[in-house]
């Protein structure tokens, strides 16, 4: 078998992702007989039929779409290749593009990123802050090179580097409760206002978490809202254990937990894409994580 082309492999990508040859050769430049007999060259070189010719419409054979599917890895890594070549070519990237998820302390995470970037001024820091799946969003659509956030760590998209456990703890003002703590059940708290963060995702389906059903909300958009909104006893809710420890301390705040809310731990990572080219200044930004993740962010050794 001859040496097979890039612009073999996008033929028979695009006549797939079509769904005709027709509109393959137009989305090519190229005209319907030409692209009919790159398909033939290739099937010759190869030793076997791409497509069923039998039906109305070409349609993959079974070696097809085994083909295709290897086809479309080198392509997608020769994209890669071309984008990892032109930031070498250029340096390092103009930009890099950060998302901190609204489950992230937000001092730890600004004063890495200030230690990283005050050394890279040629690169300039693209910072955003985004609540519940947004930030799975934003590194889904390739709107963003990294998230500081928590995500399902056994999906194969992402590539994660564990940071610290955040635990989940249900609070109200001291007075807030008619009731005592021990008697707190979903039933009783259902006529008491719940403060929850509004998701900033437009287009993944919308998720909640520890919402009562049929409860009374207020719906605001980041957690030192919601802190508030609880310290004036304006409602209840599960803040993150680093923005509440003092005012449980202080006891301006006091815990729910007990037999029906028992809070959660969630594990702070760092993500981005897996499979992905990335650029000198994100392989960075990305080592710069790993070697901090033992004891930098979470304050203590990590075992």
């Amino acid at each position: 078998m001859n040496g097979l082309t890039l612009a073999q492999l996008r033929s028979i990508d695009a006549v797939v992702t079509e769904g005709s040859l027709q509109a393959a050769a137009l989305r090519l430049g190229r005209t319907h007989p030409t692209l009919h007999t790159a398909i033939i060259n290739v099937e010759r070189q190869i030793g076997f039929p791409l497509f069923d010719r039998t039906g109305y419409r070409m349609v993959l054979t079974p070696a097809g779409e085994a083909f295709l599917a290897r086809a479309r890895r080198v392509l997608t890594e020769m994209a890669d290749l071309q984008v990892y070549a032109a930031q070498l070519a250029a340096g390092e990237e103009s930009e890099l593009r950060v998302v901190i998820g609204d489950l992230s302390p937000l001092p730890e995470m600004l004063q890495l990123l200030r230690g990283f970037f005050d050394g890279r001024p040629a690169t300039r820091l693209h910072l955003q802050f985004a609540a519940i799946s947004g930030p799975w969003e934003l590194l889904l659509e390739d709107r963003t090179d990294l998230i500081l956030h928590h995500v399902d760590q056994s999906d194969p998209r992402f590539e994660t580097i564990s940071l610290r456990p955040v635990r989940l703890i249900p609070v109200a003002a001291p007075n807030f409760l008619p009731f005592s703590t021990e008697e707190a059940s979903p039933e009783r708290m259902r006529d008491l206002v719940q403060c929850v963060i509004r998701d900033s995702a437009q287009n993944l389906p919308e998720r909640s978490y520890y919402v009562i059903e049929g409860a009374r909300t207020c719906t605001v958009s980041d957690q030192l809202m919601k802190k508030e909104v609880i310290l004036q006893s304006l409602g209840w809710g599960h803040m993150p254990d680093f923005l509440v420890d003092a005012e449980l301390r202080e006891g301006r705040l006091i815990s729910l937990a007990n037999g029906y809310f028992g809070g959660g731990v969630i594990e702070l990572v760092a993500a981005r894409r897996s499979g992905r080219a990335h650029g000198p200044a994100a392989s960075a930004l990305w080592r710069l994580l790993q070697a901090s993740a033992a004891s930098t962010l979470s304050g203590k050794p990590r075992r």
